[in-house]
């Protein structure tokens, strides 16, 4: 199990910025896939953006082109730069391994983007 805290939200205008931060606990962060979630009001939790082990990464279509994942393993954090955020972006926003394990869920980040 890998505890993790997700900081880094706030309340942006539509095309606006802001970067998420996901500090992890535990020794071996650096073996795990890690991703970046999202559940909007009224909808599922959605898979973001993935990065490997080895620093690949991949992300869903709607962010492709504005959001950035990356890691530090020295200092087991993940990382979501979001950029040209849009309304359709608000919601809560969590890290977990990648494929996710219910165990690892924290509270997450509250993204909000209005004017």
């Amino acid at each position: 199990q890998v505890q993790l805290v997700e900081s880094g939200g706030g309340l942006v205008q539509p095309g606006g910025s802001l970067r998420l931060s996901c500090s992890a606990s535990g020794s071996v962060f650096s073996f795990y896939a890690m991703a970046w979630y999202r559940k909007a009001p009224g909808k599922q939790r959605e898979w973001v953006a993935g990065i490997t082990s080895g620093g690949s990464t991949n992300y869903e279509d709607s962010v492709k082109g504005r959001f950035t994942i990356s890691r530090d393993n020295a200092k087991n954090t993940v990382y979501l730069q979001m950029n040209s955020l849009k309304p359709e972006d608000t919601a809560v926003f969590y890290c977990n391994t990648d494929p996710a394990l219910r165990e690892n869920w924290g509270q997450g980040t509250q993204v909000t983007v209005s004017s």
